[in-house]
């Protein structure tokens, strides 16, 4: 099977970086899913979880808030406002801060804790 190379990019630093068989990521259109050889695409991320199946046979997750991806030639670029693998969240910290968000005007705060969550605990 052919693999598609990915750049997974926050503002701040390479998040992550290798071969993947599929990626599955939300955009303003809705859910895509890109594998090797799929038609060049640009979207704009919203705030969700990226799942990225390996080629080794591994998963790697990660929350994702903003940006855009682009795909071409077989490889994938998420430049990510915001991202984090769901390894390097703390759950507790991010319950705590969805309580918070609740009471809230700002419901991007919701969103970004809520994602948070999802990604760190398989719930997407």
């Amino acid at each position: 099977m052919a693999d598609l190379h990915v750049e997974l990019v926050a503002a701040d630093r390479s998040v992550w970086s290798g071969e993947a068989t599929l990626v599955v990521a939300r955009t303003m259109s809705g859910d895509i899913g890109l594998m090797a050889n799929h038609e060049p695409v640009l979207g704009v991320l919203q705030s969700g979880p990226v799942t990225i199946r390996t080629a080794d046979g591994g998963t790697v997750v990660a929350a994702v808030h903003g940006g855009f991806l682009s795909f071409a030639h077989n490889k994938l670029s998420i430049l990510a406002e915001i991202a984090e693998l769901a390894e390097e969240i703390d759950v507790a910290r991010a319950e705590r801060a969805l309580e918070r968000s609740k009471g809230e005007t700002d419901a991007g705060a919701e969103r970004r804790a809520e994602v948070r969550l999802a990604a760190a605990t398989g719930a997407h």
